[in-house]
């Protein structure tokens, strides 16, 4: 495919030369005639192929363009060509492909305004989906929201944050917040984003069968040129809900170099388009979990009906009101609310000094639709489980946010 090809009677190119994803034209850029054509040919005969950066610069119109930089822009130069490339034109939507992706690499592409980095060789599926996901944000042409807007946002725009915590583990608090997250991403047009904070061992992609690319870590990494846009390249999409998951570090060593305050940055941003953020956390206090739930406005309390997970939620309790946060935030839950272990719940409540605010029940839906990769208000949306949690959704869900699409 030669340089006249990008050319169509004019300096620039017509919207509909290349259309990729949504019309969006899609342009390849690198030095070797012979990756050019391998990107072409994966991509169709509609895209069009160029040498460099400073031959596409000139011919760009303003019109949203996705930009595949082969493996010669990997460079310290290619990556400043690329820099300014997106700094210049934000109607440029630049994906980049590598010999070898490395975790420098990839931060220094995305601090460079790179949307995605993809291992050469990559696989046609791959590519043309990682174009059609960066074409539909040009498409949507999200504001960039920078750090000095921050104190522009309507306070009322920005979304809801529910943090799901407990001090002993297994009681429940994964399947809770999962379920929670896709009743609410049926009630909203704007995006419902799950978080998982559980930064050593977190598994809600395991558990809704999801292998993400990108993970918090790659947020972090990012931070510095992160806006809206980029951010939501990040999230992985869980498709029978539209529910949108930030999944944990793939690697448990990862979550050592991830700070409260770095993760604060995230969800601010993560709030400004999204209606819900919900945060599942790991069964212990620190400095991450604490910053999320300050920043919470509501905090669910799982409890089981042991005493063991009632003496765990009884210190952890004690521990949230010496840090004085806010009484009417905190909402127990009881999980396994009707197993006979001779636990009553008005005693449980009279231990814990709160009100439990939703009964969840045994059922045995629950380990089924986990080790199903459903979640269990879709696998099984009549039981007294997906009732119970719908009802906990009416609770804390916003008046605005209770019509259905």
């Amino acid at each position: 495919m030669s340089t006249s090809d990008f050319e169509t009677g004019t300096s620039g190119f017509d919207e509909g030369a290349a259309p990729s994803a949504r019309g969006v034209p899609v342009v390849i850029v690198d030095d070797d005639q012979a990756v050019r054509s391998r990107l072409a040919m994966q991509l169709g005969e509609s895209a069009v192929a160029v040498g460099s950066i400073a031959e596409l610069q000139p011919r760009l119109t303003g019109i949203p363009v996705v930009v595949v930089l082969g493996p010669s822009v990997s460079t310290p130069m290619g990556l400043a060509d690329a820099e300014r490339l997106t700094t210049e034109h934000p109607e440029v939507g630049a994906l980049m492909v590598a010999h070898e992706l490395t975790t420098d690499l990839f931060r220094q592409a995305l601090r460079a305004g790179v949307k995605d980095v993809l291992a050469a060789p990559v696989d046609t599926a791959g590519l043309t989906e990682a174009v059609r996901r960066i074409a539909g944000g040009l498409s949507a042409a999200p504001r960039r929201v920078t750090g000095t807007d921050i104190g522009e946002v309507d306070p009322s725009e920005m979304g809801k944050v529910i943090t799901v915590f407990s001090t002993k583990g297994g009681a429940g608090k994964s399947v809770l917040a999962t379920n929670l997250g896709v009743l609410l991403a049926k009630r909203t047009t704007r995006p419902v984003v799950l978080i998982d904070a559980d930064l050593q061992f977190g598994d809600i992609s395991v558990m809704l069968k999801l292998a993400p690319h990108h993970t918090v870590v790659d947020a972090v990494a990012s931070l510095d040129r992160l806006d809206s846009s980029l951010l939501q390249n990040l999230l992985t999409r869980h498709e029978p809900s539209g529910m949108y998951i930030l999944a944990a570090p793939l690697e448990p060593q990862y979550a050592d170099q991830i700070s409260a305050q770095e993760m604060v940055q995230i969800l601010d941003m993560l709030r400004r388009f999204a209606a819900y953020v919900i945060i599942d956390t790991p069964a212990h206090f620190n400095d991450v979990v604490l910053a999320m739930i300050e920043q919470s406005d509501d905090v669910l309390l799982i409890a089981g009906m042991d005493i063991p997970n009632i003496k765990n939620v009884k210190i952890g309790l004690q521990t949230l009101r010496l840090l004085n946060t806010p009484t009417e935030k905190l909402h127990l839950v009881l999980n396994r609310a009707n197993s006979k272990v001779k636990l009553d719940v008005g005693e449980v409540e009279r231990t814990l000094q709160i009100r439990a605010e939703a009964l969840i029940p045994s059922d045995v839906v629950v380990p089924q639709s986990v080790n199903k990769g459903t979640p269990l208000v879709l696998d099984a949306p009549k039981s007294g489980v997906a009732r119970a949690i719908e009802a906990l959704a009416d609770a804390i869900a916003p008046v605005e946010g209770r019509k259905k699409r």
